[in-house]
């Protein structure tokens, strides 16, 4: 037991901890809050306290609990509101019965008196590793929650408990070592939060994640298993980017971590995602995701540990073999927190006053993502995809949580404020944006929606990049001294930006994309400026190609109901070709 000798604001000071370690959860004062050391000198520690510490002094007693910061994993996390060191806000919520969270207030992460339908899949007399399924629980309609042997555990089964209804404290599965002792195998299990679960192999990622949304999936497409970042000024779209992200992609589950965002937004997440409908299974989003909501009016160091806390549950529902995306929002947030914590600890600070170690910090998060080969004797796969928004002070891209993340990540989706006061949305600038998967991700591409998907992707892109020259000409000379297979590229840029690229949150038909619906759509528009630069060769004026009516349904295409595209995207092919057709035989009666 040790005494608090300084108090500066979440750093607290203790003496008298030479039975520490570094890392472990403490108790500081008589409120219990908890702790955890980040530093040791002799018997004194610099103590990162997670609660707020007013009233707390000099004197105060600290408990060392033994245990480095660590999350119970179990059924019972799906549907759950968490804060950033995993305590239950419902939960808490009702016990205090008010919305404030008070100090030092303890309630168990899972609820321990809830019954699960346990259904063993293991018997007496198996051989078992870390990582073997053992039995599985219905936790929601849509994810199947599978009681694994913890990681590092090996040896024989020496009883299961047949099917019925237990809580998570109860005995499962009783496991015999090699050594002959026997370990008591429960429903749920602890892991410490800043140490990546273990796995066989990570595999280099070859499937896109699916989200939907047209500029993401088509022109900067991010694996699963891979890393993405969503940086942007204040009021560019990163929070709802990331909201579209977690609604619509092809994942079994979302851990979505809101780290020292406004509490609004949070707010505007947890009414919204019950209500949603998940395309996939016709289920609530809630069924698949697991909410953290650490606000920014909440004690500052609990954000540095809301990032470890998300990436841990998502890794052990990774290890039952599920896609699980992570989507962080905003890691900018948490290298604030990371900096007054720093500043607090009296270190030689960095650029901008961030640590030095910020950079080493952001990849320790990153590299957590991957595609890999799960623990155990059968053969899972499990992907865990990171997504995390960066908010830059004034958009500036070349500060360092922006730099940092950009040295690690794959995927970077540029936001731009000034496509976002056009109303472009999503405001993603497809000159600035990247993604580095398109060589992987490309026999993917082939074999399911055909070669042709790739090519008229680099297509698009070259138009857009055409468009960016010709527009500074146009600046200078105007738009009708161009020629016409010029003002044909305008046009045909123009159609990517307003009829692909922009979609519509609020109609439900344009929020999500299908892949299928991508590719036609994308495949019309470059139809309709081939033919029109056939027809131009021909002698067939500019603006009458403009101005045929399968222009304007081409517009209007991508809010055509989901049961009706394939046979409405056939009748505007059919239409354009004649009408462009029509136009080039008037041009040579004319001739």
């Amino acid at each position: 037991m040790g005494k608090v000798v300084k108090v500066s604001g979440p750093l607290v000071v203790a003496t008298g901890l030479s039975d520490a370690n570094m890392s472990d959860v403490v108790r500081v004062g008589p409120q219990r809050l908890i702790g955890e050391i980040l530093t040791m000198n002799g018997d004194a520690a610099s103590i990162q306290v997670y609660e707020e510490t007013s009233g707390l002094g000099p004197g105060a007693e600290v408990v060392t609990t033994g245990y480095p910061m660590s999350v119970e994993l179990g059924p019972g996390m799906i549907e759950n509101i968490y804060d950033g060191i995993q305590r239950p806000l419902e939960e808490i919520m009702k016990k205090v019965g008010g919305n404030n969270l008070p100090r030092g207030v303890e309630v168990p992460p899972i609820d321990p008196e809830k019954l699960w339908e346990f259904t063993p899949v293991a018997k007496a007399g198996d051989k078992v590793e870390g990582g073997d399924v053992i039995g599985t629980v219905p936790e929601t309609p849509v994810v199947l929650h599978k009681i694994m042997v913890p990681p590092y555990l090996k040896g024989t089964l020496k009883s299961v408990t047949p099917a019925g209804s237990y809580n998570v404290k109860t005995v499962v599965a009783v496991l015999t070592r090699e050594d002959g002792t026997d370990v008591e195998i429960t429903m749920s299990q602890r892991w410490p939060v800043r140490v990546g679960r273990p796995y066989k192999r990570k595999y280099p990622p070859v499937r896109p994640l699916s989200t939907g949304q047209r500029i993401v999936d088509t022109c900067f497409p991010v694996a699963k298993g891979g890393t993405a970042a969503i940086p942007g000024p204040f009021g560019s779209g990163k929070t709802v980017m990331q909201h579209a992200v977690a609604k619509w992609s092809d994942v079994d589950i979302v851990i979505y971590i809101g780290c020292g965002e406004r509490g609004n937004e949070m707010t505007d997440v947890l009414r919204e995602f019950p209500e949603l409908i998940d395309p996939r299974t016709g289920e609530s989003l809630m069924k698949r995701t697991v909410l953290i909501a650490n606000t920014s009016d909440m004690p500052v160091a609990a954000r540095e540990a809301s990032i470890y806390t998300g990436i841990t549950i998502a890794e052990y529902f990774r290890d039952m073999g599920y896609d699980v995306a992570v989507i962080a929002d905003s890691t900018s947030r948490w290298a604030e927190a990371l900096r007054e914590m720093s500043g607090r600890l009296e270190e030689m600070p960095g650029e901008e006053g961030y640590p030095a170690y910020l950079a080493s910090r952001l990849a320790q998060f990153y590299e957590r993502a991957g595609s890999v080969s799960c623990l155990g004797s059968d053969d899972r796969r499990g992907s865990l995809t990171a997504v995390g928004a960066v908010s830059p002070p004034g958009g500036d891209l070349s500060e360092p949580v922006s730099q940092g993340t950009m040295r690690i990540v794959k995927v970077f989706w540029a936001l731009d404020a000034q496509l976002a006061y056009k109303r472009h949305f999503p405001a993603i600038n497809w000159l600035n944006s990247y993604s580095l998967y398109l060589d992987s991700l490309k026999p993917w591409f082939d074999e399911n929606l055909g070669p042709e998907f790739m090519a008229n992707r680099e297509q698009a892109m070259s138009l857009l990049q055409s468009e960016a020259s010709l527009n500074e000409i146009v600046q200078l000379v105007g738009k009708d001294s161009l020629s016409p297979n010029d003002q044909l590229t305008l046009e045909s840029a123009r159609m990517v930006r307003e009829d692909f690229l922009q979609q519509n949150s609020f109609m439900d038909v344009d929020s999500y994309s299908s892949y299928d619906r991508q590719a036609q759509l994308l495949a019309m528009i470059l139809n309709y400026d081939k033919l029109c630069r056939a027809a131009i060769a021909k002698g067939a004026p500019t603006m009458e190609l403009f101005g045929i009516p399968a222009r304007e349904r081409i517009g209007r295409a991508k809010s055509v109901p989901v049961e009706q595209y394939q046979q409405e995207y056939a009748d505007i092919r059919v239409q354009m070709e004649r009408e462009i057709d029509e136009v080039v035989e008037k041009a040579g009666d004319t001739l």
